[in-house]
């Protein structure tokens, strides 16, 4: 069926939010159509999860009005957005891990029915929407991918006239992405509409048939994404022409960053076990990781960083084990680590940039002498790291928490490029950054090897590695294939190595 011809579902007229020092949303206007999959675009910081915060009840406007079905539509919290037909999928998922699937589902509704109920209906909904889910299972036990399932069952089970979905796809095989595809295809038809936020745009032009633009809080364009390349809508969203990384071919140089017989224990009821993994970086050179959610990817990088400091094997940079030194001490060395979680993990929320700054750099940019802080040197280096990667925030004395999510990842891996690392780590470096952000963090990161570091990029983002990495290997429940010339390697042979099919034994 899709999108019935002149049937609005949702109308926002001028909305306007502004915050201290910044407009977020200014005087935005466009309709979502009754059965329609409309994409919506932006760079980051051009006031997306602004304007969806304001559908869904949890911002309210300055200024304008949205109308729902025809009748004036004001969420004062997402209850009221619930109610009134309106469910989102966070890009963040908020389960608990030890509760069960239909636990967690119970918990997110207003007056969920009895146990035996639920479970039978989770089951009836998964399956109709081919998302199958047992509602006995752990969440902690859940795939990414599954767990995404349980947050959109949660949702489908409120019978939502419009679904909000931030950003998808960022944690979801090819195949699950597919199987999305396929679920949210069948809501158009059967009446749902959906907002769909991604900055994947190939997927928007497969899926979307409508796309508004935002640009500096303003909308800039609608437009059917079908008809545009990716490369139009990005420099629609940009607003100039895009530059793709480009490597600097060169020879590469001795060993830097040796790994051998790494293992350690599950850290948690959850946790994944790394199992013998072992391989070597050079110098000019990008090791590409890549693997499904929750193989081993946060151990990993853990184990590296000296956030954990008990694994079994060895860790060496120019020959010296660093295996049991401290973290600060490895990035007085020159091993610098970037976490997949920016907010909490990479950066402290309620901590200034300049905080976040002196955090992180302290040792390697000598941000303090004889136990004093030099304040002054750290805002100068907050001042560096926004200038260079293009942070939109008001300044340096900006709290984490208050920039989008694809600023504050640029400044994140901005603070470790600019110390100059001898091997540097990142996990999931453009995840949930625009297309022009994205292509400068990986040209940055691309500099940075050229320049004769080693650089261990992991990614969920099979095109990322693809772009960025000189060599690769999958990580599979804990276990690091074979690491393999990336020029050599096909979609599918990627595709097994991702399976477990040419694990290292």
């Amino acid at each position: 069926m899709g999108a019935v011809l002149g049937e609005t579902l949702l109308e926002l007229t001028g909305l306007t939010k502004a915050y201290p020092g910044v407009v977020a949303n200014d005087d935005v206007s466009f309709d979502i159509g009754r059965g329609e999959i409309h994409a919506l675009l932006g760079e980051n910081g051009a006031g997306k999860s602004t304007l969806v915060k304001m559908i869904y009840g949890l911002v309210r406007p300055d200024a304008g009005q949205m109308v729902l079905n025809g009748a004036a539509f004001a969420p004062a919290e997402p209850r009221a957005a619930r109610a009134a037909g309106v469910a989102m999928v966070f890009q963040h998922f908020s389960l608990f891990d030890a509760l069960s699937v239909a636990e967690n589902i119970a918990v997110g509704m207003e007056h969920p029915p009895k146990p035996r109920d639920l479970a039978a209906r989770i089951t009836d909904v998964s399956n109709a929407y081919g998302l199958p889910l047992d509602p006995g299972r752990l969440v902690g036990d859940l795939s990414a991918g599954e767990r995404q399932r349980v947050e959109i069952i949660r949702c489908l089970l409120q019978d939502p006239k419009l679904l909000i979905m931030d950003e998808p796809t960022s944690v979801l095989t090819p195949g699950e992405v597919d199987t999305l595809f396929a679920t949210l295809r069948k809501l158009r038809s059967e009446g749902t509409s959906i907002l769909y936020i991604s900055h994947k745009l190939e997927e928007i032009r497969a899926l979307c048939e409508t796309a508004t633009i935002l640009r500096g809080g303003k909308k800039v364009a609608t437009c059917d994404p079908r008809e545009q390349s990716a490369r139009d809508l990005a420099e629609m969203m940009v607003g100039s022409a895009l530059k793709p990384a480009q490597a600097q071919p060169g020879d590469l140089g001795d060993v830097v960053l040796a790994v051998n017989a790494l293992s350690l224990p599950p850290q948690s009821a959850f946790g994944t076990a790394l199992k013998d993994v072992s391989f070597a970086v050079h110098a000019g050179e990008v090791l590409g990781i890549g693997g499904v959610a929750g193989n081993g990817q946060d151990e990993l990088l853990a184990c590296l960083s000296g956030e954990v400091t008990t694994p079994l094997g060895t860790m060496t940079m120019d020959g010296m084990d660093f295996s049991t030194m401290s973290p600060n001490t490895r990035r007085g060395l020159g091993v610098l680590a970037a976490p997949e979680e920016r907010l909490g993990h990479a950066a402290a929320p309620d901590m200034s940039l300049t905080e976040n700054a002196l955090l992180s750099g302290m040792v390697r940019e000598g941000l303090q002498q004889r136990g004093v802080l030099n304040w002054g040197k750290a805002r100068s280096f907050a001042e560096a790291i926004i200038a260079k990667f293009d942070v939109r925030t008001p300044g340096p004395n900006s709290a984490a928490r208050s920039l989008s999510g694809g600023n504050l990842q640029k400044f994140v891996i901005g603070r470790e490029i600019l110390q100059s690392p001898r091997v540097l780590v990142v996990n999931q470096p453009t995840w949930g950054v625009d297309a022009a952000a994205a292509a400068a963090i990986r040209q940055a990161l691309l500099d940075l090897a050229a320049g004769g570091a080693a650089v261990v990029v992991i990614s969920q983002d099979l095109d990322e590695l693809r772009e960025v990495a000189t060599r690769f290997g999958a990580l599979n429940g804990g276990r690091l294939s074979a690491v393999r010339d990336m020029a050599g390697l096909s979609i599918d042979d990627i595709g097994l190595m991702l399976g477990g099919a040419d694990a290292a034994a």
